[in-house]
């Protein structure tokens, strides 16, 4: 299986590690010790949640095998496993990347999610 998994990130600041080959993680995944993903039933409500009408974003699909044994799933709040990177996001388990544009009612248009 070649589960995808998906980041949220600013453009500015994925921007700021492309020529790096790794990504430590936004603010708020130093701050909590790990990289937040989501799986595609999740990311819409982690958009949603974390992200309403920010503009100038990214979405990121990485191949969640390729992570090994640095990604654990484990409950929210609500009781649902969402992936956490305890481990730097080499930049070659990226498959693709999206811009995420707003709509006219503030709300983020999402790519075809290709898994």
């Amino acid at each position: 299986m070649n589960r995808t998994i998906f980041k949220i990130v600013n453009e500015a600041e994925w921007r700021a590690v492309e020529a790096q080959s790794h990504f430590n993680g936004s603010a708020v995944d130093l701050k909590d010790g790990f990289i937040h993903f989501s799986t595609a039933e999740q990311l819409y409500e982690t958009a949603e949640r974390h992200f309403a009408r920010q503009d100038n974003l990214l979405l990121l699909a990485v191949n969640a095998e390729s992570l090994g044994d640095a990604l654990k799933w484990e409950p929210s709040r609500g009781g649902a496993l969402f992936p956490h990177l305890y481990a730097r996001l080499a930049l070659a388990a990226v498959k693709w990347k999206a811009s995420l544009p707003l709509d006219k009612a503030g709300r983020h248009v999402f790519p075809k999610l290709e898994t």
